[in-house]
C-alpha cells in the first residue's frame, strides 16, 4: 500500500538494467511473469487463505489465528518488496499497475472486515479506514488528467501503522499487549484521517492548476486561430498586401500575447481597408 504501482505487462524478455530509468522500451521489455508480478499474485492468493485461517474453528482458536497472522504478515512483506523490485529492475507492467493496488486494498480490507465480524474491532474503525482508502482511490482518478498524486511519507507511515495494528488484532493478545494494540490502532486511524485530508488538499490544488493551464492553452490556441483567420481575410481582400498579413504577427511578437496580437491585426487590416477605399474615392 505504498501508493506506487508495483508491476506490469509483457515483452521481449530482455534482461532489465538495475536502477535504469523507466521508459517505453523498459515497459515493453518487462515480462508478465516477473518476480514483482509473482509477488503481487501471491499477495492476492493469500487474501482468501488468510480469511479461511482466521475464521477456522469459529475464529477464536489461538493457533489458527497465529497461522492467519503469518499469512497476513507475508502479504504485507510482499507489498514492500514487489514495488521495490519493479522500480529497481524496470519490471513495471500494466498488470502490476492494476493488480498491486487491488492486492493492497484487498488484504487490509479483508483483515479489517473479518476482525469486525468477529467482534474484535469496532465497525467505526473499519468504516473510517475503508472510506478513506476508497475515497483517495477515486480522488486519484479525479485528478489523473492533470497530475499524479505522489505517495507521501505520511501515507507510508499510515500503511505501516495500519498493518502493525491489524496484525496485533489478528493475534490473540491479552493484558498490556491488548491495550497497546488499541492505541496503535488509534494512531493508525489518526494518520489515516490526516493523510486523507492532505491528499484531498493536494488533489484540489493539482486540479485547479491543471484547469488553469488548460484554459490558458485554449486561450492561446483561440488567439492564434483568430490571427490566422484575419491574416487569411486580409489576403483575400482586393488590394491586400503582405504587409496586411504581417500585422497580426507583429502584434503578437511585441509581447502582447496571441489574443492581443490578433486584435492588433484586426485593427491594422481595417485601417488598410479604409485607406484603399479613400484612394478609390479620390480616383
Amino acid at each position: 500500500m505504498t501508493g506506487v504501482p508495483a508491476s506490469a505487462a509483457g515483452g521481449s524478455g530482455a534482461k532489465p538494467v538495475r536502477g535504469g530509468k523507466l521508459g517505453t522500451a523498459a515497459v515493453n521489455q518487462a515480462s508478465l511473469w516477473n518476480i514483482a508480478n509473482i509477488l503481487t499474485m501471491v499477495r492476492l492468493l493469500l487474501v482468501p487463505g488468510f480469511v479461511l485461517l482466521l475464521f477456522h474453528d469459529g475464529g477464536y482458536d489461538p493457533v489458527w489465528r497465529a497461522f492467519a497472522w503469518a499469512a497476513f504478515a507475508i502479504a504485507m512483506i510482499t507489498d514492500l518488496f514487489d514495488g521495490h523490485l519493479a522500480r529497481a529492475y524496470n519490471l513495471v507492467t500494466d498488470f502490476g499497475k492494476i493488480a498491486d493496488p487491488i492486492a493492497d486494498k484487498a488484504i487490509m480490507g479483508a483483515a479489517l472486515v473479518s476482525l469486525s465480524v468477529l467482534g474484535d474491532l469496532p465497525w467505526w474503525i473499519t468504516g473510517v479506514i475503508l472510506a478513506r482508502e476508497l475515497g483517495i482511490t477515486l480522488m486519484r482518478f479525479w485528478v489523473i488528467r492533470h497530475a499524479v498524486i505522489p505517495a507521501s511519507r505520511g501515507g507510508k507511515l499510515k500503511t505501516l501503522a495500519q498493518g502493525t495494528a491489524a496484525g496485533m488484532y489478528v493475534l490473540v493478545l491479552t493484558g498490556p499487549l491488548a491495550t497497546l494494540r488499541f492505541w496503535v490502532m488509534m494512531v493508525a486511524v489518526v494518520l489515516t484521517v490526516v493523510t486523507g485530508l492532505d491528499y484531498v488538499r493536494q488533489a484540489v490544488v493539482l486540479r485547479r492548476k491543471g484547469l488553469a493551464a488548460e484554459r490558458a492553452a485554449a486561450a492561446e490556441r483561440a488567439g492564434e486561430a483568430l490571427a490566422a483567420t484575419e491574416a487569411t481575410e486580409a489576403l483575400e481582400t482586393p488590394g491586400g498586401t503582405a504587409a496586411d498579413v504581417q500585422a497580426p504577427a507583429a502584434g503578437t511578437a511585441a509581447g502582447a500575447g496571441p489574443a492581443a496580437g490578433a486584435v492588433t491585426g484586426v485593427t491594422d487590416v481595417r485601417r488598410a481597408s479604409e485607406a484603399r477605399d479613400a484612394a478609390e474615392a479620390e480616383r
